[in-house]
Formats: structure tokens, C-alpha cells, sequence
């Protein structure tokens, strides 16, 4: 790199977000540097992929490269402690019978599978250089600030900025408008573990979901026999670990025999991992010459898998918009307008429902599907990804909204203030001053 190099475009960040869209605007023949903070493949949360990863897979030249590492998943099921059955999902019951299926994979492969494309396709990729800084003088290019792995400070410049550090969320950080998601606080547990029993037959790779006292469970299969288990709880019950993750994980496992009965014989792959409250949202996603995308905007919940979905799509509007701005900046706003209306729309639409997802009138419908007026249909659409599309699932939506309500009302006053109480519970958590767990 000379001093004096100006890139068409610098994406910070080298996950499934960046990854994609410096792919996409090196085919559109930009020239793009990308700036990585760790060594890839490292240690990554979110293994479950939708159905509709599978058409940007494609798109990339992917998709049978992701067959190979990856455990193909049909569908998800949900289970309650205190119920001895589980209701599945299937993808193909979805108002779209074309994608059926999708991936489970390690992402430490996936990611790395990803960025090694990127750097294929001719992009400048530079792995353990540290963003620290990014200015924008007027009339002037942005000016990068990073550091390596060795603390030599260099200076990178670019047209156009494009954050994609994840929860890092260097931007949001740095204009200090990242804010906590009033709505929504969770924390989370989570380790790999072999020996964890698995669904015969074609519901080996689905997801699990269990709920329980505290929260809820997820279980999902990845090769080689590794199960990735995770616990998303309150808040105030992480607070009250006294000890290692690990056991901790244990103890919580213990709180839900159905979860604890397919774990009888697993054991623990290395270490277990916990992570505290991690809702968030940027108030700012486009400016004069940058962008934010993927979960350096916003992160709700892993519930519906929805985050490298959402990364690797909005990356496809991005690298639009962006190639529009570098050619005439008045020519992209309409661009720039898609990509943020797109992007907080499908973060709204899954939000309601995560929001919700523990409440006891949600439980009893995922439990209890049905197909009156094709809402089951619109239901695993929703859980497919299929969000952006024309497909008709809107209507349905807000019609099991009104459902929703119905249940809520027809459970009585006593299991709504219940509901509330613990909601209450966690918003003074964190109005308190107390740390959140490590």
C-alpha cells in the first residue's frame, strides 16, 4: 500500500456482512480493500443459516461449498419444559415450497470460506489490522485509522467507508449513537458439546428450541458430531453465577429436563462462553460517504437466525448503492433509501415477535399451529427469512398478530401480569447501575 492509495471503497470487518459486499463491489469492478481485526477461521456464535441464504449463496458460487461443510436442517421445532412432545416447522410447509432446507454450519469454516472468496474475487484483504478510527474531511477521502497485530499505526484512505465489525460496531461506537434496545434484554450461554442426542432421520439437523423458567435453549447440530448448546436468559438470572461459565452452563441445563435428558451423555469441547446484554441498535445507518451494515447497526436475538441473513442481504443492497454513490451520490439516495427502509423493516417484522417469544399466549400458538387462512404458511415463511420479497405474507402476519392479542386476553390477567412482571424485572436490571455478566 502506498501513502498516497486511495481505494474505491474500505469495508471494515470480515464476516459473513463484509465479506459479501466487497465480493459483490469487486465484481462490479471497485477497488476494494477490506480490514479484518482477527486470523481467519477464529471462534464465531451463530450457526444456523435460513433458506433464504441459499439464492446469495448461489449468487456467490458458494453454495455447494457450504453443502460440504455445512449439516443440511429442514426445520426448527419448539419444545416447553414441562411438555413431553416438540412441534416442528418445516421450511417446506412455507408459502414458498422452492427452498425447503438450509445449513447448520461451524462458522469459523463459513466465515473463513467466505473471506478467502472475497480475496479470490481481487480483493485487498489484510487480516489482523485493527480499525480504530475513521475520519471524513470534508471534500476529502475518509481516513482509516488501524493498527496490526504488532501496534504499527497505519493510515488508510477511501471514498467510502463501509463498517461491517459486527458487535464491534466501530461507527456507532465512535459517533456515540449506539444505543441499548429498551425493548429487549437478554444474555447468553453457549459452548459446543459432543455426545448430545439427535433427532432420527430427517430431523437430525433440525434446530431446537426449548423454553424455560429463565428463558430459553437453543440446540444445533454441526458435523462431526458437535452440538452447539445455548442458553438466552434474563439478565438478572446470569447475575446471579458464582461460578466458572461452564458450570454455570451445566446448572442451567439442569433447569430444563428436556434438554438435560438429550445431554446425558455429552461432554463439553472446549470452553463455554457468556456474553451479556447484547440488544442494540445504531440511531444512525447511512451518512456522506459511509454506511453501517449487518450487526454493526443492530443485533436483537439469535431466536430466529435471522442475523447472516440479514448481513448477507443487506450486503447485496450495500454493494448497489454504493457503486451508485461512487458514480453520482444524488444518483444513490433512492438506493441508500432501499437499503435502510429494506433493513429496518425485517428487523421490525422479526422483533415484534422476538419481543414476545417467551410470553406465554406465543408459546401455546408455535405449539399448536394452525393453517386457517395459510397463517401456518406465512409463520414458517417468516422463520425462512422471506421477508423482502413479494410473497404474500403481510396480511397473515398481522392477522396472527390479532391472534396473538386473543390468546393473550383469552389466558386471563393472571398469566399476562406474570409476563409483565418478569419484563419489569429486567428493564430495572438495567436501571440499577449493575455490570452485566462478563
Amino acid at each position: 500500500m502506498r501513502p498516497d492509495e486511495i481505494w474505491d471503497v474500505l469495508v471494515i470487518g470480515g464476516g459473513p456482512a463484509g465479506s459479501t459486499v466487497a465480493t459483490l463491489l469487486r465484481e462490479k469492478g471497485r477497488r476494494v480493500a477490506l480490514l479484518e481485526k482477527d486470523q481467519h477461521p477464529r471462534f464465531h456464535i451463530g450457526e444456523s443459516l435460513l433458506p433464504m441464504n441459499l439464492p446469495i449463496l448461489e449468487r456467490l458460487g458458494l453454495l455447494e461449498q457450504v453443502r460440504n461443510l455445512g449439516i443440511v436442517k429442514y426445520g426448527a421445532e419448539f419444545s416447553l419444559e414441562s411438555v413431553d412432545r416438540h412441534q416442528v416447522s418445516y421450511f417446506s410447509n412455507a408459502l414458498d415450497k422452492s427452498l425447503p432446507y438450509a445449513f447448520h454450519v461451524c462458522r469459523a469454516d463459513f466465515d473463513d470460506l467466505l473471506l478467502q472468496h472475497c480475496a479470490a474475487q481481487g480483493v485487498n484483504v489484510q487480516q489482523k489490522k485493527r480499525v480504530v478510527r475513521v475520519d471524513f474531511p470534508t471534500g476529502q477521502p475518509a481516513r482509516v485509522q488501524a493498527v496490526d497485530d504488532q501496534g504499527r499505526a497505519q493510515v488508510w484512505q477511501a471514498r467510502y467507508v463501509i463498517d461491517a465489525s459486527g458487535r464491534d460496531t466501530l461507527l456507532a461506537r465512535q459517533f456515540q449513537c449506539k444505543r441499548k434496545n429498551p425493548h429487549h434484554q437478554s444474555a447468553a450461554l453457549f459452548g459446543h458439546f459432543t455426545g448430545v442426542e439427535r433427532r432420527p432421520g430427517k430431523d437430525a439437523g433440525n434446530i431446537s428450541i426449548y423454553w424455560f423458567e429463565h428463558g430459553w435453549f437453543w440446540m444445533i447440530p454441526l458435523r462431526d458430531g458437535v452440538m452447539s448448546v445455548g442458553a438466552v436468559c434474563w439478565p438478572e438470572y446470569l447475575k446471579t453465577r458464582r461460578t466458572t461459565p461452564a458450570e454455570f452452563l451445566w446448572q442451567t441445563i439442569a433447569l430444563c429436563p428436556p434438554v438435560q435428558r438429550r445431554m446425558a451423555q455429552a461432554q463439553l469441547i472446549g470452553e463455554a462462553r457468556a456474553t451479556g446484554n447484547y440488544s442494540y441498535r445504531a440511531q444512525r445507518m447511512v451518512g456522506d460517504g459511509y454506511l453501517l451494515l449487518g450487526d454493526a447497526f443492530a443485533f436483537v436475538d439469535p431466536v430466529f437466525s435471522t442475523g447472516v441473513y440479514f448481513a448477507m442481504h443487506g450486503a447485496i443492497l450495500a454493494a448497489d448503492a454504493v457503486d451508485a454513490y461512487l458514480r453520482d451520490p444524488a444518483q444513490a439516495r433512492p438506493l441508500l433509501r432501499r437499503y435502510e427502509r429494506q433493513l429496518k423493516h425485517g428487523i421490525g417484522v422479526v422483533s415484534w415477535f422476538i419481543y414476545r417469544f417467551t410470553s406465554p399466549a406465543m408459546q401455546t400458538l408455535f405449539m399448536n399451529p394452525r393453517n386457517v387462512l395459510r397463517l401456518n404458511e406465512a409463520m414458517v415463511s417468516m422463520l425462512a427469512g422471506d421477508l423482502f420479497r413479494s410473497t404474500p405474507i403481510s396480511l397473515r402476519l398481522l392477522l396472527f398478530k390479532l391472534i396473538y392479542g386473543l390468546t393473550l386476553l383469552g389466558q386471563g390477567t393472571r398469566s399476562w401480569a406474570s409476563y409483565r412482571g418478569r419484563k419489569r424485572n429486567v428493564k430495572s436490571t438495567f436501571t440499577d447501575g449493575a455490570p452485566a455478566p462478563d
